[in-house]
């Protein structure tokens, strides 16, 4: 057995079954250039994946570097990442192909257009040497109150995002690229966030079953992996998250939808999972439920390494079948044996696929006239702590088609809400106004600006940034740069 990069837990196991709890784990961790000693010796053994985020990211020419030297050291090692499009992505700076997200491809339905963007995103990630995409989302988006899936969706009709599914996962895979549906069975019927507390769907089973046609559609196209959801559904388990539960992942998915590929879980340093189990409890039980690889997403490698501790006192006292994790284990293996093989030289893709695509999504509905020359008034939160955001604002992209408009960006409540209406309806004063919200719904003090302002100027044109809402003028359906650039394009006249 190679020395622990840890101190050891429990008995020795035989080598075999050593390397087999490693292959069930997906590992973050800090650098951009070396690579850490503990994630080598974990990589030895036998460590499955790696996840990369924007901190490990500086251009594209030194995450090729980074991940070159990451399967220098053993080549079979998957290397992953959140890939969606849109306002989520950790590739910015190394040149990321400019694709709006979900919820704008939805919009324009045109599965052939959604080909193209994710075509755009694998090739990219084939030329960066990065082999798995935790995207495309393959939840239903109903619920208004539903915080964190939204844009992420490419809606809620089962058989529109089913077709949109069937493109993505095609596209991604004939670049040579793992896609994952998620999240299993469904976060989108849910008014919390797994991230920041257990999130429950408290619909009926028959209710349920609809958000599983697009898992469905995703395994018959022969997805690779799938992500489990951190979310309790009492319909089918009232005791555990779906990523917790063996009658979720073994009876529904295994069993009952036929699905023989990689089911990962969502990172276990959610709140959902870590402030009720603790993510090392967590490792051990998602792996008795069924998945095959957990993610701990946190740099910090002394939680990777007391989750792969605990699977390894699991296996040695026997709380965790030797069976069970070898049978995953095999699973991640036959998976890099298909994707871990990192492509040289990659043929380019469209580079004008996404803003095609955000220019649909704003134009579905009807464009009112020009505000050219405009003041506008962009409100949005702060970035979501999990996802990423490149920074982008509708001021910029406005400025890039319209010279002449001027801005005020809101980026959170702001202190004098009184204050900041009078500015900017001073402002404003002799100009078009236009206020932009980002799901103003879940965010009162959006509202409370909006209205205020509107009191002020009642002809203001309202626009939203992310889900579309009543009295909305237009709707980019999300905050990515090509979304924000057709939004401008349509308020310019353009």
């Amino acid at each position: 057995m190679i020395p622990s990069a840890h101190a050891p837990a429990g008995p020795a196991l035989p080598a075999d079954l050593d390397e087999a709890a490693h292959r069930c784990l997906v590992a973050g961790f800090h650098g951009t250039t070396a690579v850490p000693d503990t994630l080598k010796r974990l990589i030895e053994r036998g460590l499955g994946g790696v996840i990369l985020f924007t901190r490990n990211v500086r251009d594209a020419e030194q995450v090729r570097a980074l991940t070159d030297s990451l399967r220098s050291i053993r080549p079979d090692l998957l290397v992953a990442i959140d890939n969606e499009g849109g306002g989520i992505g950790h590739l910015v700076s190394a040149g990321a192909p400019e694709v709006p997200g979900c919820g704008a491809l939805g919009v324009a339905d045109d599965p052939r257009l959604t080909a193209r963007c994710a075509d755009a995103l694998a090739g990219h990630l084939a030329s960066l040497g990065i082999t798995a995409s935790y995207a495309p989302v393959a939840d239903l988006q109903h619920h208004p109150d539903n915080p964190i899936v939204r844009t992420r969706s490419f809606g809620a009709d089962p058989e529109l995002v089913s077709r949109h599914l069937r493109a993505w996962i095609a596209a991604t895979e004939a670049r040579g690229i793992a896609s994952c549906a998620k999240h299993f069975p469904g976060h989108g019927g849910t008014v919390t966030d797994s991230h920041h507390e257990t999130a429950v769907d408290p619909r009926p089973y028959g209710a349920i079953d609809r958000d599983l046609d697009p898992f469905r559609a995703a395994v018959d196209a022969g997805v690779p992996m799938l992500m489990s959801a951190h979310v309790v559904f009492p319909a089918l388990d009232p005791d555990h998250p779906a990523t917790l539960s063996p009658r979720v992942l073994s009876g529904l998915l295994r069993d009952e939808l036929g699905f023989d590929g990689v089911l990962v879980s969502d990172a276990l340093e959610m709140k959902a999972i870590a402030d009720h189990y603790g993510e090392a409890a967590g490792a051990r039980l998602a792996l008795a439920a069924g998945a095959d690889q957990i993610i701990v997403a946190v740099p910090d490698l002394d939680t990777t390494l007391a989750c792969r501790d605990a699977v390894l006192d699991a296996l040695a006292g026997g709380a965790l079948s030797g069976e069970r994790v070898t049978q995953a284990a095999g699973r991640v293996r036959r998976l890099a044996q298909r994707y871990a093989t990192a492509a040289v030289d990659v043929p380019g893709w469209d580079a004008s696929a996404g803003l095609e695509a955000a220019r649909r999504a704003v134009r579905s509905r009807p464009v009112p006239p020009p505000a050219r020359g405009a003041h506008v008034v962009d409100l949005f939160p702060p970035p979501h702590p999990a996802l990423n955001w490149g920074g982008e604002d509708l001021l910029t992209e406005l400025a890039a088609v319209d010279p002449s408009a001027t801005g005020t960006a809101v980026p959170g409540p702001p202190a004098d809400l009184a204050g900041l209406v009078t500015t900017v309806v001073g402002r404003a004063e002799g100009l078009p106004l236009v206020v932009a919200t980002y799901d103003a719904r879940l965010h009162p003090w959006q509202s409370a600006v909006r209205d205020a302002v509107l009191a002020g100027r009642p002809d203001a044109v309202r626009v939203s940034t992310g889900m579309p809402e009543e009295g909305d003028a237009l709707c980019s359906y999300g905050r990515g740069r090509v979304n924000l650039r057709a939004l401008a394009e349509v308020l310019a006249g353009d």
